[in-house]
């Protein structure tokens, strides 16, 4: 697990659910191959304890395999710990039949209008990008993608709305979904800091300053105990540049909260859908060192 997908020392939750997703195709464009289900359409992943930068183990067990659906268990183990499992679910998205009706679901409220052309030309006259991401120091994958916030600010605390491209030119696939599920500003800071601390206004100082530090924020582990992935439709093989994320929470409290994930494309057709249980805690809690119960590690919390 490489060093810039940590969040403090703990690998991002996104970046682990994304390997998850390319063990499972590489299981299902080998060794399962006859299945012909290419797609991964739902993951559950529970992290069990957290994880470290450096080798990782996975193990893949044949759950269910079948006509039109195939489901594998896989598991993470470093130094001998089971820190993540998951189950995935395969199909062929490309030969899906069934029953399709429209349902005329949106967001509401609706996101901010889009010009895709204007968002690299900073000339959107709704979004607009925040080139100092608060706290990027400790969470590294943040530095991996460009954010594009509402230039009016988020319509509500409890959610925010961002558009999304690689910073290194690379391009979203369905490999990469797991990472966007989990790449989005923390609702939480919006309530704990005197305004929205990813505010596109917070963010026109220097490239490369740090907002939260001048404000004097301090920082916070949103640890993931399990992430549910729905995924409705596949990319071009070849990817999008663009991708829009809308999170946003139910309920917050006493430290644990819900977190519900929409991902769309330039279209505005759904891509996925994610949901999430997470804690939040001292960034200490993040970096501590791990503690031997009965001989064995103890939990990531």
């Amino acid at each position: 697990m490489r060093d810039d997908s940590e969040q403090g020392t703990v690998p991002h939750g996104g970046f682990v659910t994304a390997c998850f997703l390319r063990v499972a195709s590489t299981h299902f464009s080998t060794t399962l191959r006859a299945q012909n289900q290419p797609h991964t359409i739902t993951l559950h992943l529970e992290f069990l304890r957290r994880t470290q930068a450096g080798p990782a183990h996975f193990t893949v067990k044949d759950v269910k395999l079948g006509r039109q659906t195939s489901v594998i268990h896989v598991s993470l183990t470093q130094d001998s710990r089971e820190e993540v499992v998951g189950y995935l679910t395969h199909s062929n998205l490309h030969t899906e039949k069934g029953v399709s009706f429209p349902t005329g679901w949106s967001l509401h409220p609706p996101p901010y209008p889009v010009s895709i052309p204007s968002l690299n030309s900073g000339d959107d006259a709704n979004w607009v990008e925040q080139k100092n991401m608060p706290f990027a120091s400790f969470r590294k994958a943040s530095q991996r993608v460009r954010f594009f916030f509402p230039r009016q600010g988020q319509q509500m605390r409890s959610l925010s709305d961002e558009w999304l491209c690689f910073r290194n030119g690379e391009r979203f696939t369905n490999a990469s979904l797991g990472y966007v599920a989990d790449m989005w500003p923390q609702v939480v800071e919006a309530y704990k800091s005197d305004g929205d601390p990813y505010g596109v206004q917070l963010g026109k100082g220097v490239e490369g300053t740090d907002p939260a530090e001048s404000k004097g924020w301090a920082k916070f582990w949103y640890p993931t105990l399990l992430l549910n992935l729905d995924v409705k439709k596949a990319l071009p093989e070849e990817g999008v540049e663009w991708l829009f994320a809308r999170c946003q929470a139910k309920r917050i409290e006493n430290g644990r909260l819900d977190l519900e994930v929409v991902i769309l494309d330039e279209s505005g057709d759904v891509v996925a859908l994610s949901h999430h249980v997470t804690l939040g805690l001292g960034a200490e809690r993040n970096m501590a060192k791990r503690r031997q119960v009965e001989g064995k590690e103890g939990s990531k919390l």
